[in-house]
């Protein structure tokens, strides 16, 4: 897959049917982005693991910290990497070892590395990178609520 553009479609159908998201490199500082998503996530209803060795067992938001993907207790749907470019490899190598392997992988903004994202895909993880999950949000409110109205003119990157 070409990740240069993603279809509304494709984004909301993973953030909409996603219960369980890691936060890879998951900040205690409450200025970090990776922090306030945290808190955002959480306000959405989603079950919400951070992943930071370096905290292992510390909170955030009430909120244990693991060290690894492998140490939270239950699958994963998705998991959200806070970490640079270089560093993707290493995540899409740890997501492939999991014995559940999640639905997708998204590589918050910044965040690309095409040969990670072809070895996450051929093992059918979907991915998603450089791009904002918070910012792609509104698009699971769209798609939820679709039939009973319709969309919101101009909304999205499809639109006209």
């Amino acid at each position: 897959m070409k990740h240069d553009t993603y279809s509304d479609a494709y984004l909301a159908g993973i953030l909409g049917s996603a219960s369980t998201i890691a936060i890879v490199g998951a900040s205690l500082k409450d200025n970090r982005p990776s922090h306030w998503v945290t808190g955002f996530l959480l306000g959405k209803g989603y079950h919400v693991y951070p992943v930071n060795p370096a905290h292992a067992g510390e909170k955030i938001l009430g909120q244990t910290i693991y060290a690894r993907l492998d140490d939270i207790p239950e699958p994963i749907d998705l998991v959200d990497v806070f970490r640079r470019s270089e560093h993707f490899s290493e995540v899409v190598d740890e997501v492939l070892h999991l014995p559940h392997l999640p639905m997708a992988i998204w590589g918050q903004l910044g965040v690309r590395d095409d040969a990670a994202a072809a070895r996450a895909e051929a093992a059918g993880i979907k991915v998603v990178m450089d791009r904002a999950l918070v910012t792609e949000y509104p698009l699971v409110y769209e798609l939820s609520h679709s039939s009973a109205h319709p969309p919101l003119p101009g909304r999205g990157r499809n639109a006209a």
